[in-house]
């Protein structure tokens, strides 16, 4: 698929030097007729003889073609047109073509290096093609500071539309580079935070563990079944702490730079399902219109998931506190059990409908909702992802926002 984009740039760009360069000539060659139509009226020829009219038109063509390298030596071929101009008219029209894009680097110094010789070869076209009984008059002058200034002025324009179309597209790349290093920075601090909530839950299991470990190692007395029912809860708590291990370390896994708390202490246990009332009253107190709809044995919902399953609910009635204040928010929380481990999963709706932006502001800007920059929502998604599962969000069929979660309860 490159090639044909390359091929496209190719033929752009010979399109655009050959009508420029065709217009250049031709405006020589309508210069080269008003001047051959003014010796004709005046019944005089050319200095150097009525064949010096061919040679008008070949050192014309010749200064056409310098324009090919008007980009490269900009400086130079805006000189060697602007002599050939003081003794050809047809070189009148590349001259101007080279002055023009000599303006478009905006350089005062280039630019005032060429002006003398500009009017210098005024004086001399018409010193070789003498249509007026005198060559050095002052509308002559002016006519020669006008044309160099009016060709400045078109190359100056020129160059400024150039930088700012540069900067459009730097700015833009810049943006999409910040966009970029946002995300996966959104992404990286949704990992550590899942990390270190697992602190808790890994603490209390091996706690458990080391606490029945010690027992079997101190109490002699206790009986076959103590020592195999003791014997089994280090077993399981063990296995739980191994589940628990590897959940973290998946979340770690290259993941650069994340480490503990500053302070090396532990987090307070994080939130599951079983708090939904606690963070639907919050947001009412709030004044938030929150319908909750439960289905299902949330309590039955193993601790890792239920505590990403709270995280979304409560991120996604942050979201529509902040993107859709006064809206009704509605949320469902249902646990789904078909059959097999497999088909085990916690699904979550959260609803609201998206207010009206008000425009009516003097600076034409939104009111009313709040812009974020969606980072929120990518950490949700890192961590349903992460946990086996899916979530999408976004405006449906009715205009409403919908965020959808689905959490799988073994992977």
């Amino acid at each position: 698929m490159p090639l044909p984009r390359i091929a496209r740039t190719r033929r752009g760009h010979v399109w655009g030097e050959t009508w420029r360069l065709g217009l250049a000539f031709l405006f020589g060659l309508a210069i080269w007729g008003v001047v051959q139509a003014q010796l004709d009226h005046r019944g005089v020829a050319p200095t150097f003889g009525k064949d010096w009219l061919l040679v008008d038109l070949a050192l014309g063509l010749g200064s056409t073609v310098l324009l090919l390298w008007r980009r490269r030596w900009p400086l130079a071929v805006a000189l060697a047109t602007t002599v050939l101009s003081g003794v050809s008219s047809v070189s009148v029209g590349a001259s101007v073509l080279a002055l023009v894009s000599l303006a478009t680097r905006q350089r005062w110094r280039e630019i005032a290096v060429v002006l003398v010789p500009w009017m210098l070869a005024g004086v001399s076209h018409a010193l070789v093609y003498p249509t007026e009984p005198e060559a050095i008059t002052l509308p002559n002058v002016i006519i020669g500071l006008l044309s160099f200034a009016v060709s400045v002025a078109i190359g100056w324009a020129v160059g400024e539309r150039r930088a700012f179309v540069a900067s459009l597209h730097e700015r833009a790349l810049t943006a999409e580079r910040e966009q970029s290093m946002r995300v996966v920075q959104a992404q990286v601090a949704e990992r550590a935070r899942i990390a270190r909530e697992m602190h808790d839950v890994l603490a209390h299991r091996i706690s458990l563990v080391a606490m029945h470990s010690g027992a079997l190692a101190y109490r002699i007395d206790l009986a076959p079944e103590q020592v195999a029912e003791t014997a089994e809860i280090v077993r399981e708590s063990a296995n739980q702490a191994l589940t628990e291990l590897r959940a973290v370390l998946g979340v770690l896994r290259d993941v650069p730079g994340v480490t503990a708390p500053p302070d090396g202490s532990p987090e307070p246990p994080q939130p599951t399902l079983g708090d939904l009332d606690t963070l639907v009253a919050e947001s009412r107190s709030g004044g938030a219109t929150v319908l909750l709809d439960r289905s299902g044995d949330l309590d039955a919902v193993p601790a890792q998931v239920s505590r990403s399953a709270f995280r979304i609910v409560q991120e996604g009635l942050t979201n529509a506190r902040k993107h859709a204040p006064g809206a009704a928010v509605r949320v469902g929380v249902s646990t789904s059990v078909d059959g097999g481990l497999d088909d085990e999963a916690v699904r979550i709706t959260v609803r609201n409908s998206v207010p009206r932006a008000r425009t009516d502001a003097a600076d034409g800007i939104r009111q009313g909702v709040t812009v974020g920059a969606g980072l929120g929502l990518l950490g949700l998604t890192e961590r349903a992802v992460l946990a086996g599962g899916e979530l999408t969000y976004g405006p449906d069929r009715t205009g409403d926002f919908v965020l959808t979660a689905r959490l799988p309860w073994s992977r």
